[in-house]
């Protein structure tokens, strides 16, 4: 999951950069997670060819880089310059065209309705104002455009976790907030959005032997709650044409 290296990488005290992204990938235990995120992420989005996309909190471009592969002219925006350089490697890499720049999640350097479409994928948990960064990305879109917010579940076994870390001294996750299917549709519905779908994920544990045993469960569970989901997505649209 973006922003979920695995228990035993080694981010920097204060980030998560592209090497712990790239080593949490290459685990069992993260490739199929991130295929479940990816999927239900993409299920909420629809088509997208053709569509303005800005991926709010690019990190190292995973998000963006599938977006512009399923035909979107992709914009992706991250405050932090290695993971706009990783972002940009992986496009390279990929063949795709991204364009990228610095800019946080609370003032999007956009004008109104410039986006049809705005992901933003485990971001919301390193923002302070939560309603801030949702009224921005609602007014950077079109009317009729789409918002998919992909974020960590307060109440699951990963955010306990990532507590728990927290607590022990881990500057990354003392400073995160996990909020929940709810605040988070609350939030979107202040902004003048209208939600559409609310969707779980990842069911299992942080352990490998789990998540391929619940794995093939995960998608009917997540059609049904959100509880215990370690990732939820909501999709909304505003009011317009």
């Amino acid at each position: 999951m973006p922003g979920q290296p695995s228990p035993d990488a080694a981010p920097a005290p204060t980030q998560i950069g592209p090497a712990a992204y790239d080593a949490w990938r290459r685990t069992p235990l993260g490739a199929l997670t991130e295929r479940l995120e990816h999927g239900l992420v993409f299920e909420s989005a629809g088509r997208l060819d053709g569509l303005r996309a800005l991926d709010v909190g690019t990190g190292d471009g995973a998000f963006a880089v599938e977006a512009a592969r399923r035909g979107a002219l992709v914009t992706g925006v991250d405050p932090d310059p290695a993971m706009l350089a990783a972002a940009a490697a992986r496009a390279r890499a990929m063949g795709v065209d991204l364009q990228l720049g610095d800019g946080r999640a609370e003032q999007l350097p956009f004008a109104d309705e410039s986006f049809d479409m705005v992901f933003a994928v485990t971001v919301l948990c390193f923002v302070a104002d939560a309603d801030t960064a949702i009224r921005e990305m609602a007014r950077v879109l079109r009317p009729g455009g789409r918002l998919v917010l992909g974020e960590l579940n307060r109440w699951s076994s990963w955010a306990a976790l990532r507590w728990a870390k927290g607590l022990a001294g881990n500057r990354t996750w003392r400073s995160a907030r996990f909020r929940t299917a709810a605040q988070l549709r609350r939030s979107m519905a202040a902004a003048g959005l209208s939600v559409v779908s609310v969707d779980g994920a990842v069911f299992y544990p942080q352990l490998t032997v789990a998540a391929r045993l619940m794995a093939p469960w995960d998608r009917w569970l997540g059609r049904r709650t959100t509880f215990g989901a370690a990732f939820v997505v909501i999709g909304a649209r505003k009011a317009g044409r």
